[in-house]
């Protein structure tokens, strides 16, 4: 029998200022080695034929940080989707672009493109707010994100079991598997782990 497995995983990859701290770093430098971390886990995801992933890369919250954060996390998403662009995916990079917070650079990928020849469906989440997301809804019924499907499962690294905000209306049935070690210690294991916790979920919808 073969086992039950997401085809569309969220991914909420906290910790990075927390391991800089702890290794020794500013803050602000601990965006960089979360960059690895997620190419490592989208070959993971094609391998085990997932048909989408969505990153949460920072929300409209993240902008009160002070400058220097700011502007490394800034920079670590748009390094991270140059990074993603040549992995082949369709691609699309979604939250309130009007805002300055948006980079500039990463406002090509506001509709869905697919990158080195496409494939498996990636979402990042970039300036994103869950208010801005819904607040579409009351002129035209439809947030902004209706292009992303509903979620399967979330996983979260860094050991905090909260939403923080993840598409409120795709995660609606969403599993919720969190890693107690820090994002930028990612290791295969922690994607393979998530998936045979997954497979052993009853999921019924309400049914």
């Amino acid at each position: 029998m073969s086992k039950k497995k997401p085809e569309h995983i969220g991914i909420i990859p906290d910790g990075n200022r927390r391991w800089a701290v702890e290794n020794g770093m500013s803050k602000k430098d601990g965006y960089e080695y979360g960059l690895m971390p997620g190419l490592k886990l989208l070959q993971m995801a094609k391998e085990h034929g997932v048909k989408e992933i969505t990153y949460y890369g920072f929300t409209v919250d993240n902008c009160k940080r002070p400058k220097e954060q700011f502007q490394a996390f800034q920079k670590a998403c748009v390094d991270a989707v140059d990074m993603l662009t040549r992995e082949g995916a369709d691609l699309l990079v979604i939250g309130d672009s009007n805002s300055k917070c948006f980079p500039r650079e990463l406002v090509p990928y506001t509709t869905r493109t697919p990158v080195h020849g496409g494939g498996i469906k990636v979402n990042f989440l970039v300036n994103y707010g869950w208010q801005w997301d819904l607040s579409r809804m009351q002129e035209e019924g439809k947030p902004y994100s209706e292009d992303i499907s509903r979620i399967d499962l979330i996983i979260r690294w860094g050991g905090m079991r909260r939403l923080s905000g993840f598409l409120p209306i795709q995660s609606v049935y969403a599993d919720f598997y969190v890693e107690d070690h820090l994002w930028p210690d990612y290791t295969d294991e922690d994607f393979t782990n998530a998936l045979e916790w997954y497979s052993k979920q009853d999921v019924t919808l309400g049914g």
